[in-house]
């Protein structure tokens, strides 16, 4: 299984490449996480927000791997505890499908790509911005997976 984080945004800061990478390093080969960016919609010509969400919504369907398992992480997705997490890493594993997971942009994803969603999740009721969303995801699921395995990454 692989865990596929497709993020809309692209030349994230230094910071937030070298911490995806710390984090994605540390996860197990049958674990394992990659990312891949998304070219956002210019927000210079004058598009409606439904028009970029749409134009990005188009470029996440073409990246995507198929099959796999969709997880939109959204804020009105369910609310997770790290154990939660962990416990949907320990399903989707045993389910044995590749898992894609879709962070939007700015605007949030489209309607209809959220609609094609097996799972709507939400990291925090906090507004996060788009790249420290990646390191914390990754962060979370390096965190879950150290669970689920009894490494001693996360303390009680």
């Amino acid at each position: 299984m692989k865990l596929r984080v497709y993020a809309v945004g692209t030349r994230m800061p230094a910071w937030v490449q070298d911490a995806w990478q710390d984090y994605a390093k540390r996860m197990p080969r049958d674990c394992a996480i990659e990312l891949h960016e998304i070219r956002p919609e210019p927000r210079t010509q004058g598009k409606t927000t439904a028009q970029l969400m749409l134009a990005e919504a188009q470029r996440i369907e073409a990246a995507l791997h198929e099959p796999a398992w969709r997880v939109i992480l959204d804020e009105h997705g369910r609310d997770l505890s790290t154990r939660d997490l962990a416990a949907h890493l320990e399903d989707w594993r045993a389910g044995g499908q590749d898992i894609a997971l879709i962070v939007g942009g700015p605007d949030g994803l489209d309607p209809t790509l959220k609609q094609t969603a097996r799972q709507t999740l939400r990291l925090s009721s906090l507004t996060l911005p788009h790249p420290l969303v990646r390191v914390l995801l990754a962060e979370q699921l390096y965190r879950a997976w150290s669970i689920l395995s009894g490494h001693p990454y996360h303390r009680d």
